[in-house]
């Protein structure tokens, strides 16, 4: 196993940096393969069609790790049946992948690196089909939108709820949600703001750059009660662990809010001996839209605490500077399971942090939205 990580690993860094290529050599083989194939896929391929792809890279990167190898993989295939995969297209994938990482590394394949991409695809399609095939669930839920509610020009927090059949998520969860009405075949996760409940409903949380357009912008600005979403099956690993003990270290950047406040739910029906310490930063106080809701819980629940920060409003009466100089300056942390959760930027400097504090790894559980 570990030779078999080392050639993936060492074969995968003569495409690293060239990852566009890489992309354009894979779709264009696949759709020649099988023409119909490009039906499943947007409209607008450009960094919203190379999910299928970017997940098969990540599989590739925990073969040393077959326990994480195995769950992360049946819960991919579960969730790709969203995008009407079947079991005849992982073939064609594989063809297409294999071709691709040929073409792009020229030179520099040899039969060792192709051999190992080999196995681990059939280890990796193998794995993605039996979650798939496991999963008495339909491929996506429709969800009615009942409230949006605007927080600024570009953040709004909405629920729905999920028809038809009932779903299942764990607190701390994210889902992938697709709004047909405005980009049809768009897929983009978010994490459910809300503990599971009998009633089917989710909330969520949305931020959008000014301008920008896809999924987070459509369900911002244009997505009214009454309008149909989908929603795919929940995936994601950062959960309550209820065989803990420990007091629990919550840390939330901007919409990073959404699985904290989860997991803040979940605590008010199963907590009695844990104490909760919630940081909550933004740029300026009127991002910080979470805040009225999060006193409620601690007015009503006393292991809970809140401490809001932001970094660019020297007026703002509570903390000031960036989340994770904050929770530093109310350490240590080592004897706390931590949840982190915001931008790829504010998880980092927080991951940072907890490990100059000495927290162990193990204790860390942290969800993005952007690469680390």
């Amino acid at each position: 196993m570990e030779n078999f990580a080392r050639l993936l690993k060492e074969s995968w860094t003569l495409v690293e940096e060239d990852r566009e290529r890489l992309s354009g050599h894979f779709y264009a083989r696949l759709f020649l393969l099988d023409p119909a194939l490009r039906g499943l896929f947007p409209v607008q391929m450009t960094g919203q069609g190379d999910r299928i792809l970017e997940a098969i890279v990540t599989a590739t990167q925990t073969v040393d790790d077959p326990e994480s190898f195995d769950e992360y993989l049946r819960a991919l295939g579960r969730d790709h049946r969203k995008f009407h995969v079947e079991a005849s297209h992982y073939e064609t994938m594989g063809v297409a992948l294999l071709d691709a990482l040929r073409s792009t590394t020229g030179d520099g394949w040899n039969l060792e690196y192709d051999q190992a991409w080999r196995e681990a695809y059939a280890s990796i399609s193998a794995r993605m089909l039996a979650g798939a095939a496991a999963d008495d669930n339909p491929p996506f839920w429709h969800a009615e939108v009942l409230t949006h509610e605007r927080h600024g020009p570009d953040t709004a927090v909405l629920t729905v709820r999920a028809l038809q059949h009932p779903m299942t998520w764990q607190a701390g969860q994210y889902v992938s949600v697709e709004a047909p009405r405005h980009h049809p075949r768009v897929w983009r996760t978010y994490s459910v703001a809300n503990a599971p409940n009998e009633e089917n409903v989710l909330e969520f949380h949305v931020r959008t750059p000014a301008g920008a357009g896809w999924v987070s912008g459509a369900l911002v600005r244009r997505t009214r009660p009454g309008d149909l979403l989908r929603v795919a099956a929940p995936m994601g690993s950062m959960t309550l662990d209820r065989a803990s003990t420990r007091d629990i270290l919550c840390v939330a950047g901007g919409v990073g809010l959404a699985p904290i406040k989860a997991l803040v739910e979940e605590l008010t029906r199963v907590n009695r001996t844990r104490w909760v310490h919630v940081f909550y930063g933004a740029r300026r106080p009127e991002d910080l839209y979470g805040l009225p809701g999060l006193e409620k819980l601690v007015a009503a629940h006393p292991w809970l605490s809140v401490t809001p920060a932001c970094s660019e409003d020297p007026g703002f009466d509570g903390e000031l500077g960036d989340i994770s100089e904050v929770v530093t300056r109310y350490g240590p942390w080592t004897t706390h399971d931590c949840y982190v959760s915001g931008s790829a930027a504010m998880v980092r400097a927080t991951l940072r942090a907890l490990a100059a504090d000495d927290v162990p790894p193990d204790n860390i559980r942290y969800d993005t939205f952007g690469n680390l």
